[in-house]
């Protein structure tokens, strides 16, 4: 299935890194032209969602996506990574510990709900002066990290917490922008009730209206049978337009087409997308159509006239994508077979 494009997705295990997942995928799908749309830490599990080919060009829409995240945060000990795997940087006294209250613990999670200032753990994939934060920081180097508005729609506690050898372990679910930092939460838990704090265990659950539900397990992974027809994902991010055949032949080739009055108006846009919904019938990304159901290019309407953002030639083959060399993005999708191994975020 070497030249079929489309998004998979992916339930990663603990243990191993997205790195090894983007590996296991480009073998099991026959081509090295495999991305994703942001790593998990190797200790965490959950969804990643992988681009094969030409769909790659998808990803970029995906990064900026909305998570869900079901954690597991620990009070009484703090570490230098904010998870299980760092080295332990400070005990907290059980009895202070045993006598922090459910109330407590909400009050934080109240506090850190919305938008928030979120200084990131220091063992971040974020760069400084064109170096990864964690390669720094395993380096010696002292990182400090500035703080980044992001937004936690949702912080939910899970149930009551449990008291664990001097620790205080208690479940939650975290419905977030992107670039936020689950373990930056435990962290500044931990902080502000004097314990400190670290996650245990994390899982995602959810990237914009993908689902681990839905996703497949890298054992035994037929690539084909699981796969994402790019049309399909497209109309889950953007509303769609609908392009006759000559239209759809100019587009995948990265041009400019003729409207019609009905496109012009907004008319002809289809069901509005969940995720990505455009505000002004006239701005866009659209996706493009074609009659025969094929994804040929993202493009934008204003003052009557289209620009293709990304243009999805056609493969006979397969009637889905083309499988043209991506180059790697700077918004952190990985896709270049060649590019350095990417960071857990």
């Amino acid at each position: 299935m070497t030249g079929v494009s489309g998004i998979l997705l992916i339930d990663k295990p603990a243990g191993i890194t997205s790195h090894d997942a983007v590996s296991h995928t480009r073998k099991a799908a026959g081509t090295r032209k495999v991305g994703h749309a942001g790593t998990l830490d190797p200790m965490a599990t959950g969804l990643l969602v992988l681009g094969i080919n030409s769909a790659t060009r998808l990803l970029t829409y995906v990064v900026g996506l909305d998570k869900e995240y079901f954690a597991t945060i620990r009070l009484g000990s703090a570490t230098s990574t904010d998870d299980r795997e760092g080295d332990e940087t400070f005990r907290a006294n059980p009895e202070t510990v045993a006598a922090i209250s459910i109330g407590d613990i909400a009050r934080q999670i109240n506090r850190l709900t919305g938008d928030i200032d979120q200084t990131p753990s220091s063992v971040s994939a974020i760069k400084v002066d064109g170096k990864r934060a964690y390669a720094l920081a395993r380096a010696g180097e002292t990182v400090v990290l500035a703080a980044r508005s992001v937004t936690v729609a949702e912080f939910e506690l899970l149930g009551e917490p449990i008291p664990i050898d001097g620790h205080l372990d208690f479940l939650v679910r975290v419905s977030c922008s992107s670039g936020t930092y689950i373990r930056a939460l435990a962290r500044d838990i931990g902080l502000a009730l004097g314990v400190g704090g670290h996650l245990t265990e994390l899982r995602r659950t959810r990237i914009g209206p993908f689902r681990v539900t839905d996703a497949a397990v890298l054992e035994n992974l037929d690539v084909a049978a699981e796969l994402l027809h790019p049309a399909t994902v497209a109309q889950q991010l953007f509303d769609a337009v609908t392009v006759d055949q000559t239209q759809a032949l100019e587009l995948s080739q990265g041009k400019r087409i003729e409207l019609s009055a009905e496109l012009a108006t907004g008319a002809a846009i289809l069901r509005p997308a969940p995720s990505i919904a455009a505000p002004d019938p006239h701005l866009g990304p659209y996706a493009a159509i074609s009659p025969s159901g094929r994804l040929v290019g993202l493009l934008e309407i204003k003052g009557g006239r289209t620009r293709t953002l990304v243009n999805f030639p056609p493969d006979d083959a397969t009637n889905q994508c083309g499988t043209e060399p991506v180059p790697e993005l700077d918004s952190g999708v990985f896709v270049s077979a060649d590019a350095p191994k990417p960071a857990p975020a």
